[in-house]
């Protein structure tokens, strides 16, 4: 069941209609779905338990299909970043559903646009929830959209399964978080490059919301609390693209480490700009948190080849579980399309969900809430994750360096699964 709300007409051309284009026919002309490894397929919807014993709240659980959202932006700034998320939960649905769904029954979803506007994203989480009774929303991008919904999936008992990797500070009996938090990416990172490349002066960039100013706020601290600099901070609206005259500054100062935290469109003027005024990232050091496989698709591989990215998984990850999900992706998508971080964190919601509503034995939020502790994913594309007690993933952090083709070649990542810290003291 699908309720997607995309512009017609003139204004519906260009690049977002491309992506609103591959979002319509990638379910309409579903491939049968590859499975990841150890995830091995059973007869379809067999006996399932009686719908007056797994829905109590009166969600939209009948006694064949179960109701979900999905709510991210496919138009505006962010649909640059956002779309691969969209494409990786029908992905996952698709793949439950033809395992037998989830209790013995099919997962049927509605979607809606954010639109890339956060009192958007809250006026539609509310129509899901309310209007729609969606069992679960998977969904958000940005933390101002997170932000922006939390308190009505807190109003309404709704579940959220968001999949950035954001700032911390935030934990909620509503949200699981799928993405990474701040010790695992920001501190993490800034100790890498502190320690490899001897790195003592920082400029923080970042676009002009909660995500990159908490988190370069974060960065900050943890710098300067190993007696390093930071030499400049500055921010930028939402879709910027005019980065000249921060460009000269970082030339001027000559940091050791350009530390850029700017999402969405603004990515491709950024980082072509860089490369225009000459700035080679093979001898200038430079970190993101927030460019992936998706961003890079824009940019241009050759516009920011030798930057460094800190996240917890990359589309080039070499392990059985991510070939074959990279092989599905594909087949659903297209053979040309990228998976990203976000993409893939996004993946894991659906399945979390199922193995928790299963666990649980009922699609009730608040059983599924106090069931998700524990829960594990062997199956996961980044490798091994687990539901920690505080609603985030214990996952492993990884460092990438970005290629000409658009790829990240993994460079090095923890020995072990990072314990989720959403509030590391010393950093509130």
């Amino acid at each position: 069941m699908s309720s997607d709300h995309f512009p017609t007409g003139p204004e519906s051309n260009g690049p977002e209609s491309t992506l609103r284009r591959k979002l319509l026919l990638g379910m309409a002309a579903l491939p049968a779905a590859t499975l990841l490894p150890g995830l091995l397929s059973r007869p379809a919807y067999a006996q399932a338990p009686a719908t007056s014993a797994v829905n109590t709240t009166g969600l939209a659980v009948t006694d064949s299909t179960v109701r979900v959202g999905i709510l991210h932006s496919v138009t505006g700034t962010m649909a640059i970043s956002e779309t691969g998320s969209v494409q990786a939960e029908k992905l996952a649905i698709a793949q439950i559903n033809e395992m037998g769904g989830v209790l013995g029954r099919k997962i049927e979803f509605i979607q809606e646009d954010g639109a890339s506007d956060w009192p958007n994203f809250a006026e539609k989480a509310k129509k899901l929830l309310v209007n729609d009774k969606a069992a679960a929303v998977f969904g958000c991008w940005t933390s101002a959209s997170r932000k922006a919904v939390l308190p009505v999936f807190e109003q309404y008992n709704g579940m959220l399964y968001y999949p950035t990797f954001y700032e911390g500070l935030e934990q909620s009996k509503n949200v699981i978080y799928t993405g990474q938090e701040a010790t695992q990416q920001i501190l993490a990172g800034i100790d890498w490059v502190v320690k490899e490349k001897q790195a003592k002066s920082f400029y923080l960039l970042g676009s002009d919301y909660i995500w990159p100013r908490t988190s370069n706020k974060i960065a900050r601290k943890h710098i300067e609390k190993n007696s390093l600099k930071v030499v400049g901070e500055e921010y930028f609206p939402l879709g910027h693209t005019q980065f000249n005259s921060v460009i000269n500054k970082i030339k001027l100062t000559k940091p050791d480490v350009i530390y850029a935290i700017i999402v969405g469109g603004s990515n491709v003027a950024f980082y072509k700009q860089l490369k225009a005024a000459g700035i080679d990232l093979s001898k200038q050091t430079l970190v993101t948190i927030s460019v992936t496989e998706d961003e890079i698709l824009g940019i241009g591989g050759e516009n920011i080849a030798g930057a460094y990215a800190c996240m917890k998984y990359f589309q080039s990850l070499d392990n059985p579980n991510n070939k074959a999900f990279v092989e599905a992706f594909k087949k659903m998508w297209g053979e040309n399309i990228v998976i990203g971080d976000v993409t893939q964190a996004a993946y894991l919601g659906p399945w979390l969900w199922k193995l928790t509503v299963e666990k649980a034995g009922s699609f009730d939020v608040d059983k599924v809430a106090a069931a998700s502790p524990g829960i594990e994913f062997p199956q996961a594309p980044e490798g091994y994750v687990r539901i920690h007690e505080n609603h985030h993933l214990w996952s492993k952090t990884r460092v990438g360096k970005a290629k000409a083709d658009g790829q990240y070649e993994v460079i090095y990542e923890t020995a072990d699964l990072m314990e989720p810290d959403p509030f590391p003291k010393g950093y509130q």
